[in-house]
C-alpha cells in the first residue's frame, strides 16, 4: 500500500509515506492490543477461539512468526534510504520476506483444511505468493519500478493479517468468523487491499490529463 509514494513527488511523496505508516502502526496496536492481549486475559468473547488457537499451535506458530516476519520486513523494505546504504541486507531481507510469505501461505492453507474459511484463506494465501512471487522475479531481472510495485501489492496482502482482525470487537462480525461469511470478509479485505495499492500506482494517471 506504498505505492503512491513511487510516483508522486518527492515532498508530497515523502509526507505521505509518514502519514501512512503512522496510520498501519496505529492500526497494528489497536490489533495487537484488542485481539492479542484479550486472547491472553480472561475475554468470554474469546474462550471458544483461546481453544482453538491451543489446539492449532503446531500450525499457529509458524504461520504467526512467518507473518509477524513479513510484516516486520516490509517497511525497512520500502526505505529508500535504509536500501540505498544497505543494499546487500536489503536483498537479503527480501529473500527471508519471500520464503516468510511461503511459509505463512502454506500453514494459513493448513489451518483453514476442512473449515469454512478454507475457500477465502486459498485466495488470500493465492495472492500473498503471485505477489511475492512477482516482486522476486522482478527483482531477479532488475526491472525495479515492477519490482517495487509488486512488493506493495505483496505487502497490502501481507497487512490483511492485521486490517482483517479490526472489527474483532464487534460482536456480530466476531460471531461470523466460524462460518462461510468468514470467508467472504478475507476476500473482501484482500480485494479492497489490491485495489488501494493499483489507485495509488495509477494515481497520477488517474488525476493528470495530458495536454
Amino acid at each position: 500500500m506504498p505505492t503512491p509514494t513511487l510516483l508522486a513527488p518527492s515532498s508530497a511523496g515523502s509526507r505521505f509515506k509518514t502519514i501512512l505508516w503512522v496510520a498501519l502502526g496505529l492500526t497494528v496496536l489497536f490489533v495487537f492490543i484488542t485481539s492479542e492481549l484479550l486472547l491472553i486475559t480472561d475475554y468470554p468473547m474469546y474462550h471458544a477461539y483461546r481453544l482453538q488457537v491451543i489446539a492449532d499451535r503446531h500450525l499457529l506458530i509458524p504461520h504467526t512468526l512467518s507473518g509477524v516476519l513479513a510484516l516486520l520486513i516490509g517497511p525497512l523494505q520500502f526505505s529508500s534510504r535504509f536500501r540505498q546504504r544497505h543494499l546487500k541486507i536489503h536483498r537479503v531481507l527480501g529473500r527471508i520476506y519471500v520464503v516468510s510469505v511461503f511459509i505463512g501461505s502454506y500453514t494459513g492453507i493448513a489451518l483453514a483444511a476442512g473449515r469454512p474459511g478454507l475457500p477465502g484463506t486459498s485466495m488470500q494465501a493465492a495472492a500473498w505468493m503471485v505477489c511475492t512471487a512477482a516482486a522476486f522475479v522482478t527483482a531477479r531481472n532488475r526491472q525495479i519500478v515492477a519490482h517495487r510495485q509488486w512488493m506493495a501489492r505483496s505487502y497490502a496482502v501481507t497487512f490483511t493479517f492485521v486490517s482483517s482482525r479490526v472489527l474483532n470487537l464487534w460482536p456480530r462480525y466476531w460471531s461470523h468468523l466460524g462460518d462461510s461469511f468468514a470467508a467472504v470478509g478475507v476476500i473482501a479485505f484482500t480485494l479492497a487491499s489490491l485495489l488501494i495499492v493499483e489507485l495509488g500506482i495509477n494515481w497520477h494517471e488517474l488525476t493528470t490529463r495530458r495536454a
